[in-house]
Formats: C-alpha cells, sequence, structure tokens
C-alpha cells in the first residue's frame, strides 16, 4: 500500500529532522503534489522558522483551545523559493478557508502545520488526550495533501508516540557518525515499545565533520550529503539537482513509495574518474 503519511523521527537531537521535512515536502512541491510538514516536536518549534508569515493559530492550538478548528486555520505556506509569501492573511488561508495554491512558486504546495506557542500551551499539547488529537489532525492532513511529513521529535512525548502511531510509515533521521548509529538502535527499541517499528533510516552528513566522527550512513538506507545547514540556504530541493537532491528524492520515493517525476543529469565522464 503506498504510504500517505511519513513520520521522521529524529534519533538524536539536533539530527536534521525538521530540515530534511521540509527538503521533502519542496521536492515533493516541484513534482506536483501538494504536501505539508505537521510539527509534532513541541518544544523545538523549528519547523515555525521556515514560515515567513506572522503566526497566528498554530497546531498546539488546534489540540487544546481550539479544537472544532479546521487543520487549514493553522496552515500556512512555506517559504520554498519563488512565492510571493502568505496570500490569505495572519493564518495562511485564501477566502474559501484553505492554504493558497501556488504560493510557494513551484507546481505543487508545500505548507507547514507549526507549533508556535507558550511554555503553558505547549505543556497542555503534550498531555494524552492531546495526543489522540493530534493522531485525527494527521489523518485529517492526509485526507487533504496527496502526502504528510510529522516532524517528529526523539520518542520521548505524548506528540512523538502519536506521530508514530499514527502514521503509515516511520524513518529515522540520525547523523552520520557512530554516535547516530548507536543512537538508531535505541530509537528502534523505544518505538517498538510503543507498538511501531522503525521502517527506514537517513543518516545526514554534517558540515565540518571529522573524520574520526564520520560513518558513511552505516545501517541507514539513505546518505544525505552535507549542506549549509542554515534555514535560510533551505531548500535545496526546491531548484537542486546535486547529490543531496538526488539523495532526497531517493528517499522520497522509498518512503512514499513513489515514483517522481524528476531528471537528474548523469555525471559526466571527468566527474566519474574524479569520484
Amino acid at each position: 500500500m503506498q504510504a500517505r503519511t511519513l513520520a521522521l523521527v529524529g534519533a538524536t537531537g539536533g539530527a536534521g529532522t525538521t530540515r530534511t521535512a521540509v527538503e521533502l515536502a519542496a521536492l515533493g512541491a516541484r513534482d506536483g503534489r501538494d504536501v505539508a510538514v505537521v510539527d509534532a516536536a513541541f518544544t523545538t518549534q523549528g519547523l515555525s522558522e521556515y514560515v515567513s508569515d506572522r503566526i497566528g493559530t498554530d497546531l498546539t492550538a488546534l489540540l487544546t483551545d481550539e479544537t472544532d478548528a479546521s487543520l487549514s486555520a493553522a496552515t500556512y505556506p512555506m517559504d520554498v523559493g519563488g512565492g510571493d509569501g502568505n496570500k490569505g492573511g495572519g493564518n495562511g488561508e485564501d477566502g474559501d478557508g484553505t492554504a493558497p495554491d501556488g504560493a510557494t512558486g513551484l507546481p505543487g504546495r508545500a505548507d507547514a502545520v507549526p507549533a508556535r506557542a507558550p511554555f503553558e500551551r505547549v505543556a497542555r499539547a503534550e498531555t494524552a488526550e492531546a495526543g489522540r488529537k493530534l493522531e485525527r489532525r494527521i489523518d485529517e492532513a492526509a485526507t487533504a495533501y496527496d502526502a504528510v511529513v510529522v516532524d517528529t521529535a526523539p520518542i520521548g512525548s505524548n506528540a512523538a508516540v502519536a506521530a508514530v502511531t499514527a502514521a503509515d510509515r516511520v524513518e529515522a533521521v540520525t547523523p552520520a557518525t557512530a554516535h547516530g548509529r548507536d543512537a538508531l538502535q535505541r530509537l528502534r527499541g523505544r518505538v517498538a515499545d510503543v507498538g511501531g517499528s522503525v521502517d527506514g533510516a537517513v543518516a545526514v552528513a554534517r558540515v565540518g565533520a571529522s573524520d574520526a566522527e564520520r560513518d558513511g550512513g552505516g545501517g541507514a538506507d539513505n546518505l544525505l550529503p552535507a549542506v549549509d545547514p542554515a534555514v535560510g540556504s533551505a531548500p535545496e530541493a526546491a531548484t537542486g539537482t546535486g547529490a543531496y537532491v538526488e539523495a532526497l528524492a531517493e528517499t522520497y520515493e522509498r518512503a512514499f513509495d513513489a515514483a517522481l517525476g524528476i531528471e537528474f543529469e548523469e555525471p559526466g565522464l571527468v566527474d566519474r574518474i574524479r569520484s
């Protein structure tokens, strides 16, 4: 069965999960698909950094204070290249209550459902009841988008458990280091403890990692080459054709069991000799 919802779970903090989620969404939009990234990492709230306009209603509000509102109330176009930003006001909606089409400047849509909340509301959004509501919100997103990526913190919260429980597929994101390889094994155990399984893994190489730190992505299904980690440099996948984007495309196709129509140039003879 083709997966529509993907929980992207960090094996460690700072593994690159949010950036990878944003890149996958941009890649899907580049291929003409509508993709949403749902933020289940409430404490870091990193997804909000990829939304250029003011965030009013956020995901935690839908799980606590505004439970009757539609998902679109907390949906915003991501700043993924070429768009003119939020065309519909503070909540990222057009006049009909939906996120604006084409706001990214790509053939498809890349939307965010971010967390941007004070600590008090974050605490209420981490209850078991809120976790069950998050599962329903993920299912709601799946009815409106071709693909949904859930940005998930390392397992240790009700939101993370809800994400791996609700998603069709679970992929770990880990640093391409020996520490990351060990963390991946621990994550597999934690996900199994809550009745799930890790279906695949993505190792993310770090800029400036020493030879002693590098592991080459051992134990992962895909290795993403190092790129500038700054938010302002993302997303490479909107227009890029290099090794990083090609590895992302392989990850997308494997995780969602889907074929992308993006073509990558074959390396020339000189490039093959150098590699």
